[in-house]
């Protein structure tokens, strides 16, 4: 079961082993974890017994346990930290736990894997579930032996009765356990941390022999008898249409079975396919060698006059221009009337692309009027609704096994590769698997927004901020949704921007419009990255504007510690989750846990040696990063220790946590150093890693310390919180050592000689 088996449906079905289990969850609203005598439309091993009341866990009679792992797994550890959490309140033997991947299924609730909430959303209803099947099997073993039921407890896999030295193993109990009601939530009793086994302790992935023997099954592996192999050759320009290509050419091509015109998408684009000319065949080298042979002529649209340079001058101009109001307090216009110094700014991010180790790769079958996908998707279910659109048929006849993804970041939770593969599927009536190039995902992703940033502040005789102004202005990831949409939505705007924790008497927070003319996407920590990078380096600009320590001036900006909610600066704004608004005192403890533990005015630098540190709350949790650099007579930076120190409540598993903030170091160098789309006549100028680079060996940190703060705190996210902070605090390094500032990245661009 570790592995992710490549069958049909049917297949699947008879493959399914029968026998008693004892199958249980708990109810999460939606009511998707009930299923009483409902298996859903894809039954999974953990549905099969005579009790199945829900849909995450079951326990057969020989004692193993299955769980399933209904969120992606990318690297970011969901599929071995949720089944975790169950196990823990379980009390469950881990090495008797199986994991089962699920399909896209709407019975388990969300199973879209972005915005860094899948431990936040699904901790309290794995709890639940681990303690719902423990407090059971109690029941079952205390009315076997007569007993009461709190006199029972529980060691890995055994119910224990101290006062008569009896002991059952869970598999023995199962049986009797599924005869009994499911508990209510308020008889559930969960373990105190104090006994806790797992949760806060550290394991490895789940998968890790299987990822480093080679027999982890990705996107690419999947396969099926028959199958056929395509790419595609899309628009150059956002919109474009097909205007003329050589059909015959390809087919001179030996494998080559088939060219397949695609439609354009209909506006607003959404996840739709891009369009343009399909080359099937017998396998993918064909496939490649055909499509080169098509010579495609393009009408290009509107977007075709879209220019990447033009376009950052006309960003930067709106943000000079007063604009749309996301957040006001006290009265900004009055104090910039008054006599005193005024500090201003300005900043820029460029387009910036994914570029995932595995490109987007997706296999279908399309037959008897449903369709079986399998695909490196981090949400199966917006599979299912995109797939079952284009093909004129139910979500529910679309089945989409989730194969390991190698990398997302937010661009595989857009499924416009999988309908590709439906649609080439249904066309030519066999298994077919599109396959893209690294050229298709550098030149046809969704898009991290450009965006450019202009920042006023009013200073008093201490250098301290009285009046401060920030603008912001980048095409919204609403537009993917509304061809109109050109103002950042509220999810955007809380992304570091209406929440920042300064204590300014008069603060006030715009949005300018932008209209998008390639595809934007959420992407690793959203709008963060150009919100963290304007207002922390603004924050150090201040800092030695005023001739004060960063640390001691950050410190001083976010005052004594408080609490508030988003809603409390910005009305209208959608609030902070329950027991998570935002606590200053958290986000200055790990400003001075890094500052602490990177020997901050402690240490004393060469020449072009330096530290800069910024700290930013996103996804609920607060991080601060301070990152030594090191710029040579030539312009080259290193970065030789990176210090981050991070606050996401009740950590699950510290051991992929670190790992997370060690990957946002590399990641941020990666964005920092040398990140940047550029366009021409519309298209994406870009096409792989000779021009697009990510951080080799020798351009990332040396090393990464990651200080985790133990907290009682609601789990909050880590995938995603560890990237705002790092390429401000580069930026602020690099002035420490060189007195040059950078408001622009990446830093390819700068001149640092």
């Amino acid at each position: 079961m570790s592995e992710i088996q490549n069958i049909s449906r049917r297949g699947f079905l008879k493959g399914i082993v029968s026998g008693g289990a004892l199958v249980l969850s708990v109810q999460f609203a939606p009511m998707v974890a009930w299923a009483q005598k409902e298996q859903g439309a894809f039954p999974t091993r953990a549905d099969q017994g005579k009790l199945h009341p829900s849909v995450y866990v079951g326990i057969d009679p020989d004692g193993t346990v299955f769980v399933i792992a209904h969120r992606s797994e990318m690297g970011t550890g969901s599929r071995t930290s949720l089944p975790l959490v169950l196990a823990e309140e379980l009390d469950a033997d881990w090495s008797r736990v199986k994991i089962e991947q699920a399909v896209g299924d709407k019975r388990f609730g969300s199973q879209d894997t972005d915005g860094s909430h899948s431990i936040r959303e699904f901790y309290g209803p794995m709890r639940e579930a681990g303690a719902t099947a423990r407090l059971m099997l109690i029941r079952a073993a205390a009315q076997q032996w007569q007993v009461p039921e709190a006199e029972c407890e529980t060691e890995p896999h055994v119910v224990v009765h101290r006062r008569t030295g009896r002991k059952a193993q869970y598999g023995e109990l199962t049986m009797a356990a599924s005869q009994l009601p499911v508990p209510r939530k308020e008889e559930l009793k969960f373990k105190p941390r104090s006994a806790w086994r797992y949760v806060g302790k550290g394991s490895p992935s789940y998968d890790l022999t299987e990822l480093c023997t080679g027999k982890a099954t990705y996107g690419m592996d999947a396969s099926l008898d028959g199958m056929l192999y395509a790419s595609v050759e899309h628009p150059p320009v956002l919109g474009g249409k097909v205007k003329s290509f050589d059909e015959k050419g390809p087919l001179q091509v030996a494998g080559v079975r088939k060219v397949i015109p695609l439609e354009p998408f209909t506006p607003p684009h959404a996840f739709q396919p891009l369009g343009g000319i399909a080359v099937v065949a017998d396998n993918t080298w064909a496939a490649f060698q055909g499509r080169s042979k098509l010579n495609a002529m393009w009408d290009d649209g509107a977007n075709s006059s879209y220019d990447s340079d033009a376009y950052k001058k006309q960003l930067q101009e709106t943000a000079r221009q007063a604009g749309k109001v996301v957040r006001n307090q006290g009265d900004v216009d009055a104090e910039f009337g008054k006599e005193g110094k005024v500090v201003e700014a300005e900043y820029y991010v460029p387009l910036l692309a994914h570029a995932s180790m595995e490109p987007p790769v997706a296999l279908a079958d399309f037959r008897d009027g449903q369709v079986t996908v399998w695909a490196p998707t981090q949400d199966p279910q917006g599979v299912q609704e995109v797939v079952g659109k284009k093909l004129g048929i139910a979500p529910e006849k679309v089945i989409c096994h989730v194969t390991l993804l190698g990398g997302g970041f937010g661009r595989k939770s857009k499924p416009d590769f999988v309908a590709e593969a439906a649609i080439l599927s249904k066309n030519v009536g066999r298994p077919v698997k599109v396959v893209w190039s690294r050229e298709d995902d550098i030149r046809f992703d969704y898009y991290h927004a450009v965006a450019a940033m202009y920042m006023k502040a009013a200073v008093d005789a201490n250098g301290k901020p009285t009046a401060w102004l920030q603008r912001s202005v980048f095409p919204p990831i609403g537009s993917t949704f509304d061809a109109t949409a050109q103002y950042g939505g509220g999810g955007e705007m809380a992304m570091g921007w209406t929440s920042v924790p300064y204590e300014i008497a008069n603060f006030r927070a715009e949005n300018g419009p932008a209209i998008n003319h390639v595809r934007i996407g959420w992407f690793r920590s959203v709008a963060n990255i150009y919100h963290a990078f304007a207002v922390d380096s603004f924050t150090d600009e201040l800092a030695h504007s005023a001739g004060k320590d960063p640390v001691e001036y950050l410190l001083n900006l976010i005052g004594p510690p408080h609490t508030f909610n988003q809603q409390d600066s910005a009305p209208g704004q959608k609030p902070d989750p329950e027991g998570y608004a935002f606590d200053t005192g958290r986000l200055r403890h790990v400003i001075e846990l890094a500052a602490e533990k990177a020997g901050w005015g402690k240490r004393k630098f060469p020449k072009g040696g330096g530290l800069g540190i910024a700290a930013h709350r996103s996804f609920l949790t607060y991080v601060a990063t301070v990152v030594e650099v090191e710029v040579n007579d030539q312009g080259e930076v290193r970065i030789p220790r990176v210090d981050t120190a991070v606050d996401a409540g009740t950590v699950v598993n510290p051991e992929l946590t670190r790992a997370q903030f060690e990957g946002a170091a590399v990641f941020g160098t990666s964005l920092a150093r040398s990140g940047e789309i550029t366009a021409k006549n519309g298209a994406v100028e870009q096409s792989n890693f000779h021009d697009y680079q990510v951080a080799r060996m020798n351009d990332a940190p040396l090393q990464v310390n990651v200080h985790i703060v133990e907290s009682e705190a609601p789990p909050a996210g880590v995938g995603e919180p560890g990237v705002p902070p790092f390429a401000p605090a580069v930026c602020s390094a690099i002035f420490a050592a060189t007195g040059k500032r950078i408001r622009e990245l990446p830093l390819s661009r700068a001149n640092l000689t």
